[in-house]
């Protein structure tokens, strides 16, 4: 079984990390997705949604099919979400609410509708939505929809990058959520991990092999595609992860000796140690403010998680007390309470959420293999995931409320994993 990060990155520093990577991906995925659903007995909203061409419901269906605070049914439906074509890179949203009395699906069970519908129902949005093409406009409207029947927001909106091997070799990619407009971003021709989005989605930051063999930490410009080397000091440069200000970046070095947290400035300069520790420290990610820093740790024995200033001090361990395998954190900037990490459980691994507010950790995925890697979306109830099985790696959304997960990328697809989701707002 091929195991998450942190335990290759203990036996063989960050060399090993290069066996995570994901294998060939191309996509024809609208019409692949499979789900597991957990817990039905939390509440969802049933909704009818259409598009004026073929292209349009596809995508529309396959987005709020990946929802889990809604289930689409043509009959009984409290909402009725229309998408008409508007022009080029154009798309209408008409959201109206149904003249009909709903009880809303718990338990599996759905009451039938009191009455029968009167008219075309009650408007609640139109509007024309604007983007670079017709699909990226429907997405973005499909969020203004979520938005207006919920009150949250959405994120079909968001962009992804990950790690694919459609060439051979792994290399960073990226496209919309689901997986459409993808662009081979890397052609290293060797071995890279961990892409990570500036804030405002115009450079990445990656970990490859490129040049030198050894383990560097790359910054790509997605407008003109150069790439330039942002950190390479002796040793292992892994894991750089942008604070949420775009301003600062966190680390992991071992040219001290250690596998340590540093940060540094937005170009790689001003490099600062952050940990002093005899153990092995990972996957620094900083806390929605930026002021904090959650990473993983095996200081305890075993990796966990610890949170410390992001300006350097004392770290605390985070009490999860739910697994001796904790790593891979993910901080949610729409709900500072909420930290996604992956748990080892059973004899695999599955992500379990942990609550600062409540001091309560859960684990929330149920996949038939492991489930890995989480990075949350734009609403902090979803997150995008890899999971593996034998020999296959796929990119799935969970809805951490009730279990749902939904898959992204087509069973035929080929292997994909590492995602990290820019935030659309």
């Amino acid at each position: 079984m091929r195991i998450p990060l942190f335990r290759r990155l203990k036996s063989l520093s960050l060399i090993a990390a290069a066996s995570l990577v994901a294998g060939a991906f191309f996509a024809s995925q609208a019409s692949a997705q499979r789900e597991v659903i957990i817990d039905t007995t939390i509440k969802t909203t049933p909704i009818l949604v259409t598009g004026s061409t073929p292209e349009l419901n596809t995508l529309a269906n396959q987005a709020f099919n990946a929802h889990g605070a809604f289930r689409r049914q043509a009959q009984g439906h409290t909402f009725k979400v229309d998408f008409t074509a508007a022009g080029p890179t154009q798309v209408q949203v008409t959201v109206s609410r149904s003249n009909t009395t709903i009880s809303v699906e718990r338990s599996g069970q759905a009451s039938a509708a009191s009455a029968a519908p009167r008219g075309q129902g009650t408007p609640v949005l139109s509007q024309v939505v604007q983007g670079g093409s017709q699909r990226q406009a429907l997405l973005r409207a499909a969020d203004l929809a979520v938005r207006a029947m919920t009150g949250k927001p959405g994120f079909f909106a968001s962009r992804l990058a990950f790690i694919g091997e459609r060439t051979g070799k792994p290399e960073v990619y990226v496209g919309d959520l689901f997986l459409g407009d993808v662009r081979q971003i890397t052609r290293d021709n060797a071995l890279a991990i961990t892409p990570r989005w500036s804030p405002d989605g115009q450079r990445l930051l990656y970990t490859s092999f490129f040049r030198t063999g050894f383990t560097e930490i790359f910054q790509l410009d997605l407008g003109s595609l150069q790439r330039s080397t942002f950190v390479s000091f002796k040793g292992t440069n892994s894991g750089a992860r942008f604070s949420p200000d775009g301003r600062n970046v966190a680390m992991v070095l071992t040219g001290e000796g250690n596998p340590e947290i540093y940060v540094s400035n937005a170009q790689g300069r001003q490099v600062s140690r952050k940990t002093r520790t005899t153990a092995v420290e990972a996957s620094p990610c900083f806390s929605p403010d930026g002021s904090q820093l959650v990473f993983t740790s095996d200081a305890a024995g075993g990796p966990q998680l610890y949170i410390m200033p992001a300006s350097g001090g004392q770290a605390r361990r985070l009490p999860t007390r739910i697994s001796g395998y904790c790593a891979e954190p993910d901080w949610s900037k729409a709900d500072p309470n909420k930290i996604a990490f992956t748990v080892r459980s059973g004899k695999g691994f599955q992500i379990a959420v942990h609550d600062l507010g409540a001091g309560i950790a859960k684990v929330v995925s149920k996949q038939a293999g492991d489930a890995i890697e989480p990075s949350w979306l734009a609403d902090g109830r979803h997150l995008v995931f890899s999971s593996r099985t034998a020999g296959a790696s796929s990119l799935w959304i969970l809805d951490t409320e009730n279990g749902k997960a939904t898959q992204l990328s087509a069973a035929g697809a080929g292997k994909v994993s590492q995602p990290s989701v820019l935030d659309p707002r």
